[in-house]
Parts: structure tokens; C-alpha cells; sequence
């Protein structure tokens, strides 16, 4: 058993400090992620600050027409939102294809954006792993690389992000609201994650003690023609191979006025996938242009031997999301 001191928090600002002077204090949100790690021993916080009970999980349209989404707002109720199934239906769908419905109840919207990888070295605490100890190697360059990323990557760390819903608001240029020791600021959530470079244990830009409050989703009107796609070892209760989240903005001819698009499962952080739109615009969508365009996003990829699959497989994810939206299914 290893001690640790509990105490929940009664506002924002208390949250915040009590963290920001403790190097080895969390917040705690659904605990989906964080206790499962307390239990693999992967982090030992002397000091958890539970922030479940905040105010912060109310979901309101914003004066500008977009959706504010609380941080602490559960991602079965964000799912189920009537707005969100509306107006950005990628990213309830991207919600519900992430874990059980019970683990759904359990988890905030704040604490799925700040999930950590589920490489099986980062959890195996027996093997060396760069981003749970600095220094250390990674343990997946000569290992199991299913699962490891193809774009972004170092020498480092090969590990990607876990979560859906991050892919869907990276998609949407959500912006996300934190709250630190210096006070409020604003991120976009294209920005919010990093790639490994020379510091793999750092997954975010935040600094310690800041803490995510919201979410805000832009008044994106094509928003409502938008699908997520996820590609699994198993129909439920996996992580992502490869996922795609994708809005397309058609005229009446089915030109590609516009386009947002994200993949899943291939880097270290939900990657926005801004060449490929560039591509779609101002054609047809057809498979081919689609296909086209996802060659010029992966030009760069560089798989392992282990997931080299995964570059046809994202060419076709986005091919197959994108004709669901040309032909109206969306």
C-alpha cells in the first residue's frame, strides 16, 4: 500500500494552488485512467485533489453560437446531449466508441483529453520506458509496435494518444479553457498535446498545477456533416489502430468547399490532418481524390515493422468516413 492524502476540492482556485505547490500532487477527475495507474504503481502521488464536485459540468451554447462544455461533465452526458448529437455529431460518436457505458458514466470530459498512452511498456513498470522514467529507453523500438505511432515519433517514445474524443475536438478546433497559478488562459486543442521529441514524459503543454475547466467548440455549421471512424482489433473495448474524425462542407455538385479532418492512432497526439484538407478542397469527393489526399498527409509516415499496416488503413478509414458524408449518411 502506498499513502496518499485526499482532499476534495470546494473551488477552482483552491484546486488549482493546492496542486501548483505540491510537485507530487494530481487532480483527480473520474479516475478512470489515474487510478488504474495507482494500481500498476506506474505514478505514486503523495496527494490526490478530487475535482469532481466543481461547477464545471454544465454543457450552454456561447454567444457566438459554439458549445461550451464544462470539464467535469460526464462523457456519457456530453454524448447524449442533444446539441452535440445535433450540431457536432463526431464527437458524441467519438465518445461513445471509447470504453464501456459504465466507464463512460464515470469519466469527465477534462480527465479523456489528459489520458495517458496504453503503450504495455509505459504499464509494465519492470521494463524500461522513457516517458513513465526519463532516461531510461524505450522498451516498444525493439518490442510489440501494433499500436505505435507512425507519424511524429522519436527515438524516445513510439507511443500514441489513447483517447477518441481528443481526435474529435482536434477535428472540430475546439479550445480549450485552463485555469493555472497565473491565472486563465486558452489552448487550442490541436496544441494541447505534444509529440515526444527529447521529452516524451511530458504528453501535454500544461504545467503543473494548471487544470482544464472547459472545452469550447467553435459555430462550425458544416459541423453537422461529421463522423467518426474507428478501426479495432475487437468491436468493443479497444483502443484505436486508426481512427478518423471528419466534417466535410459539400455544395450541391459535391464539391469539398471545406474540410476538417484528424486521425487517431497514429502519433503521440490526435493528429490534425490540415494537408489533406488542403487537398479535398474545391474537388469532388470521390474515393480516389480522397485516397489522394491521405497519401499527401502520410507522405511522411514512418512505419515500424510491426504497424506498417497502418498507412493503408488510414487512407482507407478516411476514404470510407468521407463517402459516408458525400452520400449523405452522416
Amino acid at each position: 500500500m502506498i499513502p496518499f492524502e485526499y482532499r476534495r476540492a470546494d473551488d477552482v482556485a483552491t484546486a488549482v494552488d493546492t496542486v501548483a505547490r505540491n510537485p507530487a500532487a494530481s487532480f483527480l477527475g473520474g479516475g478512470t485512467n489515474l487510478v488504474d495507474h495507482l494500481k500498476l504503481g506506474v505514478t505514486t502521488p503523495e496527494h490526490l485533489v478530487d475535482v469532481t464536485r466543481l461547477p464545471l459540468d454544465d454543457i450552454t451554447a456561447t454567444a457566438d453560437g459554439g458549445l461550451h462544455i464544462g470539464a467535469t461533465a460526464r462523457n456519457s452526458d456530453t454524448a447524449a446531449h442533444p446539441d452535440v448529437r445535433a450540431r457536432y455529431p463526431v464527437l458524441a460518436e467519438a465518445l461513445l466508441s471509447g470504453a464501456s457505458g459504465q466507464l463512460r458514466n464515470l469519466a469527465t470530459v477534462g480527465g479523456n483529453l489528459l489520458q495517458r498512452t496504453r503503450c504495455p511498456y509505459f504499464q509494465d513498470v519492470t521494463t524500461p520506458c522513457n516517458k513513465r522514467e526519463p532516461g531510461s529507453g524505450c522498451s516498444a523500438l525493439e518490442g510489440y509496435q501494433r499500436y505505435h505511432a507512425i507519424l511524429g515519433a522519436s527515438r524516445h517514445c513510439i507511443a500514441t494518444h489513447p483517447s477518441d474524443m481528443a481526435v474529435a475536438m482536434v477535428a472540430l478546433d475546439a479550445t480549450v479553457h485552463v485555469h493555472g497559478p497565473d491565472g486563465a488562459r486558452r489552448v487550442p486543442a490541436a496544441e494541447l498535446h505534444r509529440l515526444p521529441g527529447d521529452e516524451p514524459d511530458r504528453d501535454t503543454v500544461l504545467e503543473h498545477g494548471e487544470l482544464i475547466t472547459a472545452v469550447e467548440l467553435p459555430p462550425l455549421p458544416f459541423a453537422a456533416n461529421s463522423a467518426y471512424r474507428k478501426v479495432r482489433d475487437r468491436a468493443s473495448y479497444a483502443f484505436a489502430l486508426v481512427s478518423v474524425a471528419a466534417a466535410v462542407d459539400l455544395d450541391g455538385d459535391g464539391t469539398v468547399r471545406d474540410a476538417r479532418i484528424a486521425f487517431g492512432g497514429l502519433a503521440h497526439k490526435p493528429w490534425r490532418a490540415r494537408r489533406a484538407e488542403d487537398a479535398l478542397r474545391g474537388g469532388p469527393a470521390t474515393d480516389e481524390r480522397v485516397a489522394r489526399a491521405a497519401d499527401v498527409e502520410l507522405a511522411d509516415a514512418e512505419p515500424l515493422e510491426g504497424n506498417g499496416f497502418k498507412v493503408p488503413m488510414a487512407r482507407g478509414a478516411l476514404t470510407a468516413t468521407v463517402r459516408r458524408l458525400a452520400e449523405g449518411r452522416g
